[in-house]
């Protein structure tokens, strides 16, 4: 393709998010492994105060949290014109404008994975290359995404719902006791496993859910199932391609920040270690999830595999993890899709 008819793509990086440096590591992947001939990367990196930037420098800056100086980056903002559908750069010496052909979030978390990027983009007319703004709040809000997948007929775990910080312990304790211990208690709206503790007594049930009010406003009693994590990766909107599915071996605890970006004592086997005809159900039940919440371009759906052979339903990532070492490649480069060819899919669906 003819360099100058290549698309502009925004990637949009960083964020007001707990999940911040995660997304400089997915970004920089996305920028480094990109069709650069058909594609022209435009890097849009967001402070941890939510100041949009035009970055200019090299991508190679961004993991390392280098990128945001004043010699390399020009301020930005979303238009509301839809008819440039792009930015607006505010380089000291007045208002230009930058047409987008398309944009990428590469945001993890709130603030970027919770349908208010996408939200912006849409109403400025940009295309988005992911999940669309209605199903990126769906699939962050854990217990609206579990009450749709239970309306696809797919097993979910028993939870409640607390919005008060303030809420009576004693009526703590009657959710925990018909729970069962041990149980999860988890920020409603918050990814990479933050503010989530495993809670082994009933004694420290006020402490683990005071903890998840740090991350968010409502916060998620929920059994724990027995088993172990399996994850789906799903590509495209109308005829889907899912990747081999993955499993998660924990020696000890649950899969939380630090093993999932460690590994210390946990690991990820692709394919997962299980009969095919169960990875196909899998596959299919991700598949089911995947519409039923109304996904589209890539996910990754993740979910539970009980000793019994019966599935359930954990969460879907509207944007997971990109660099090349992460599960969602990891799970289609099984299904004989390299991480660039993945990308060039994602942007051409688009």
């Amino acid at each position: 393709m003819d360099g100058k008819n290549r698309k502009k793509i925004a990637i949009l990086f960083g964020g007001c998010s707990s999940e911040y440096e995660v997304s400089l590591q997915s970004a920089y992947a996305v920028a480094a492994h990109m069709d650069t001939e058909r594609y022209e990367p435009v890097l849009i990196g967001i402070d941890r105060s939510g100041k949009w930037y035009l970055y200019q420098g090299e991508a190679s800056d961004i993991p390392g949290d280098c990128w945001c100086r004043q010699e390399t980056c020009i301020p930005a903002a979303v238009s509301p014109d839809q008819e440039l559908h792009g930015l607006l750069l505010l380089d000291g010496q007045g208002v230009k404008t930058l047409p987008l052909d398309g944009a990428m979030p590469v945001l993890h978390g709130k603030n970027g994975e919770d349908g208010t990027v996408q939200g912006a983009l849409e109403l400025a007319g940009i295309p988005l290359i992911g999940c669309n703004t209605m199903s990126s709040a769906i699939c962050m809000d854990k217990g609206m995404a579990h009450r749709l997948a239970k309306e696809c007929g797919i097993n979910v775990p028993r939870a409640f719902t607390v919005t008060n910080p303030e809420i009576n312990q004693m009526q703590l304790r009657i959710w925990g006791r018909e729970l069962g211990y041990p149980l999860f208690v988890k920020p409603l709206r918050a990814g990479s496993s933050f503010g989530i503790t495993k809670v082994e007594r009933a004694e420290d049930l006020q402490g683990a859910v005071a903890h998840a009010f740090e991350y968010d406003s409502c916060v998620i009693l929920e059994e724990m199932v027995p088993g172990f994590e399996v994850g789906c990766a799903v590509l495209g909107t109308e005829e889907l391609f899912v990747g081999e599915v993955d499993e998660i071996e924990l020696s000890e605890g649950f899969f939380d920040y630090t093993e999932k970006y460690t590994l210390k004592t946990s690991s990820i086997h692709v394919p997962a270690r299980i009969p095919q005809e169960k990875a196909k159900e899998i596959q299919e039940a991700a598949k089911v999830i995947y519409r039923g919440l109304g996904c589209s371009g890539f996910a990754r759906v993740d979910m539970f595999l009980t000793p019994e052979g019966e599935i359930y339903f954990n969460e879907v990532n509207t944007i997971p993890g990109f660099t090349a070492h992460s599960r969602y490649p990891n799970m289609m480069k099984a299904a004989g899709i390299s991480f660039e060819e993945l990308l060039s899919r994602i942007l051409g669906n688009a």
